[in-house]
């Protein structure tokens, strides 16, 4: 009998935002869940002393039964390792969260889950999860790691709102959601959150759940300059699919490796099903979801995350796919 996939969230932000503390939480809240948690030697605070040490992989299972992994070596070595002891019966976990170290890109850990066919039979990687630490994110933004952790995410937690003033927060929220449209924003404090929103995300489904509707709201204009944008693309007509595919393969093309995450729920003409993609850099999916319904409005939308994108070129580009 086939086993389902063990779901993996993986969580980034940068230095000192608060990614242990969440991790402690998670690991201590009576959720009664059996979590697995990789975590590497580069954190600033491991969650205990005795994951440290000389081997390159060390387990430690917890009283509640979570367990931790502290790795030393590549990714894809620990996720074999917990299937490995899962198979055997060793141990026992129905997720998996990933810390990334605080000065990660989120992007190949992202990838080790579409790469091997075995990694991609047991694990489904759920979402990204950012923390943001408000009291410093003017500084930490100015690090374009910083923008390419909020721009992978699919889940925004700001830490530390309560060192900074309510406009200071609403307007680093803005600057955010200018940053990555698709993510909803929600507060945690010292590591409390209720874990549904953590869970059960399905940020990389083939579905057209394309973003919640306050994401794409008009938002104020920028008082910066980020690197990491979003490029949201609406077209009210049916789109020709010949055109579109090719419109696509331009735009890996040229600018795959800019692309950080990007999602598409579009109308083709001649066809009554949505068709909806997504993928992160040069890698995508597609398929076909369900029919339009009578009464809705048709429309086609496009949203695109991304490294100094050349918007006015894109938008070009897309406009000639709809002439």
């Amino acid at each position: 009998m086939s086993q389902a996939p063990i779901p993996v969230t993986v969580l980034t932000g940068f230095l000192g935002a608060g990614k242990t503390t969440l991790l402690r939480h998670m690991l201590q809240a009576e959720h009664g869940l059996k979590l697995a948690v990789i975590e590497n030697e580069f954190s600033e605070t491991p969650i205990d002393g005795q994951l440290l040490g000389s081997e390159p992989v060390e387990l430690l299972t917890l009283a509640n039964g979570c367990v931790c992994c502290s790795i030393h070596v590549e990714l894809e070595k620990a996720l074999y390792l917990l299937l490995d002891k899962l198979d055997s019966g060793e141990l026992a976990f129905e997720r998996l969260v990933i810390e990334c170290t605080g000065l990660a890109d989120p992007a190949p850990v992202a990838q080790t889950f579409f790469a091997g066919d075995e990694l991609c039979e047991r694990y489904v990687l759920d979402g990204i999860i950012t923390l943001v630490d408000a009291a410093n994110a003017e500084r930490h933004l100015q690090e374009s790691i910083a923008q390419a952790q909020v721009g992978f995410a699919d889940r925004i937690l700001l830490s530390k709102t309560d060192l900074v003033e309510a406009p200071a927060v609403e307007a680093l929220s803005q600057r955010l959601q200018r940053i990555n449209r698709r993510a909803p924003i929600h507060i945690v404090e010292h590591g409390r959150i209720e874990l549904a929103e953590l869970l059960d995300i399905r940020g990389f489904n083939l579905n057209a759940d394309i973003a919640p509707a306050p994401a794409l709201r008009p938002l104020l204009p920028a008082t910066s300059k980020d690197r990491i944008a979003t490029l949201v693309l609406h077209s009210e007509r049916p789109l020709d699919m010949q055109r579109l595919s090719a419109f696509m393969e331009d735009l890996l093309e040229r600018h795959g490796n800019a692309l950080l995450r990007y999602k598409g729920v579009l109308e083709v003409a001649g066809e009554p099903r949505r068709l909806v993609f997504q993928g992160v850099l040069r890698l995508y999916g597609f398929d076909w979801d369900a029919e339009w319904a009578e009464d809705e409005a048709r429309r086609s939308v496009l949203v695109f995350i991304g490294d100094n994108l050349p918007e006015a070129e894109i938008r070009a580009g897309f406009a000639a796919v709809q002439a």
